[in-house]
């Protein structure tokens, strides 16, 4: 059964992919904007999403039975600075992706990767956030995310697409970019550990309480949603914890092979950021069967270890 990843060669594709190989998935086609280093002896093609004759001849080819659409502008700070490239990139490509597979597969499963950014504004009375929340958008990719979440009911309703969404909560783990909170303090130990960087730690609010996941986790429920008979259904991926981010800093401090100081960089801050958020993923759960199986301790590790390997044999 052929599948296929767009942002194969990112952080959640790559995992993703490995759990596809292990679940029997033989043939495996992703697709990257630049050319990018084998994923899991997967088949990488280059293809810009934007280029929609390009991303019909790619899926015309290969005809695939599941397409799991990750690629994304997903960096909340380039979105703010650039709204309007964030909008086209992400809403453009999801509509190529669309019309390609209504044109060569139409039976294909589309799964479409949102956000709990869509959900945005959020009360405390309303947490934790199930898939009724309405969208309170706080900045322009939260925007982008609703446009990919709404284009794919459009096509469901109008087209009869077999699209699923998933709207996952804050997900870590080896191989995120430092762009990330939780990537970019194991980061920054790491340097500081091997003596390249002083022994501070950049952070933003700490205060803050997200729903945090590790990534295998959060693929499992993408692979699991992956069916027929779930098309037209949104599903949020979420722990249904709320974690102080200052506390998970506490935890990669104590991993820590040197003292290291904490010092706040308002660069770091956000405009409107939302005190707290957490989801409701009991849908996942009743349809699924999915559970988490990755404890925070062994994700926070994990990371610090990736970063630690990383600093050490620079690619």
């Amino acid at each position: 059964m052929p599948a296929l990843i767009t942002g194969a060669g990112g952080f959640v594709g790559r995992h993703l992919a490995a759990l596809l190989r292990r679940d029997g998935i033989e043939h495996l086609v992703g697709i990257e904007a630049r050319p990018v280093a084998a994923v899991d002896d997967m088949e990488m093609i280059t293809c810009d999403l934007l280029d929609r004759d390009h991303v019909g001849r790619v899926i015309a080819q290969y005809r695939p039975q599941i397409i799991f659409h990750l690629a994304a502008q997903a960096y909340v700070p380039k979105a703010v600075a650039a709204p309007a490239e964030t909008l086209i990139n992400n809403a453009v490509a999801q509509i190529n992706v669309l019309e390609a597979s209504r044109a060569s597969c139409p039976e294909a499963i589309i799964v479409v990767v949102g956000s709990s950014e869509e959900y945005g504004l959020a009360a405390p009375d309303d947490m934790p956030l199930d898939e009724d929340q309405p969208f309170r958008p706080t900045n322009a990719y939260a925007v982008s995310k609703i446009a990919q979440d709404m284009l794919g009911l459009q096509y469901h309703l109008s087209y009869g697409s077999r699209v699923v969404r998933v709207r996952p909560f804050n997900h870590i783990g080896p191989g995120q970019s430092d762009r990330f909170v939780v990537s970019s303090m194991a980061r920054q130990i790491a340097e500081a550990e091997a003596g390249r960087a002083d022994p501070v730690i950049l952070v933003g609010n700490l205060q803050a309480e997200r729903d945090f996941l590790d990534v295998r986790d959060v693929v499992s429920a993408y692979a699991l949603v992956a069916r027929a008979e779930f098309s037209g259904q949104v599903f949020n991926v979420a722990s249904g914890i709320p974690r102080p981010i200052g506390a998970l800093l506490e935890r990669l401090v104590s991993m820590a092979q040197c003292e290291i100081l904490v010092r706040e960089d308002p660069s770091r801050l956000r405009a409107s950021d939302v005190p707290v958020v957490f989801g409701d993923a009991a849908r996942l759960r009743l349809q699924t069967g999915w559970e988490p199986s990755v404890s925070l301790e062994r994700s926070l590790s994990d990371t610090l270890d990736y970063w630690r390997l990383r600093i050490r044999t620079p690619v």
